[in-house]
């Protein structure tokens, strides 16, 4: 015998929140924020706009859900006991992880600067980091700003990447090419080796920057 519960009216077979949280986001990382509408998005589903309502009630339902999608995606779901003397490469694989999900899909980022994440599930992570933090001996105050530093960089840097990218992609880094080398021999070596810009490498560097003072600060 089925199992399966039946759907309420309006729903669609084969359809989730999941389904259309990450069909939102690929919307927005091809036509930007601003397009976004529940009709939009229901015409790329195939369905009235009245359907998704069954998914994401409002469409700040939908605007939260995106980034709590994105969020857990990319973070790493630490178990409730997560151990606290590796409360550094807990924050390091978190700040990792979002900068990548962020990549993935960089149409988030004005949501993500604009809009604070507080659905359940993504406050259910945040609680984890909080506990393993707290547990590591840091004050509650000080593991939220360690927390908040290493979002605010991850956003920050990666905003700064794929505007660079897209700079580049328009022909924006013809700079490079006139400097004077007699003037700025050091900046025309890194830019002929590419020494100091790699993207990746700095940022790994900002965030082994960042846990090393966290850790002093705890001293």
């Amino acid at each position: 015998m089925s199992t399966d519960r039946p759907r309420g009216p309006g729903q669609r077979a084969g359809l989730t929140r999941q389904a259309v949280l990450d069909h939102a986001l690929d919307y927005v990382d091809r036509r930007g924020l601003s397009a976004l509408t529940m009709r939009a998005l229901g015409a790329e589903l195939g369905v009235e706009a009245m359907t998704l309502y069954h998914y994401v009630p409002t469409k700040d339902a939908l605007l939260d859900g995106m980034l709590e999608r994105s969020f857990t995606l990319a973070t790493p779901a630490l178990s409730a006991d997560a151990d606290a003397s590796s409360w550094q490469q807990g924050l390091r694989e978190f700040a990792h992880g979002l900068r990548q999900g962020l990549l993935r899909h960089p149409g988030i980022l004005p949501l993500a600067t604009s809009r604070p994440a507080v659905t359940p599930e993504t406050l259910d992570r945040v609680e984890v980091y909080l506990r393993m933090l707290t547990h590591a001996g840091f004050d509650l105050g000080r593991a939220l700003h360690m927390i908040n530093t290493l979002v605010l960089l991850v956003v920050g840097h990666v905003a700064a990447e794929t505007q660079v990218t897209r700079q580049a992609e328009a022909g924006g880094a013809e700079w490079l090419s006139a400097l004077d080398p007699a003037r700025y021999p050091l900046m025309v070596e890194a830019a002929a080796t590419g020494r100091g810009t790699d993207d990746a490498e700095r940022f790994a560097f900002a965030v082994d920057c960042l846990i090393t003072g966290f850790a002093h600060s705890a001293s």
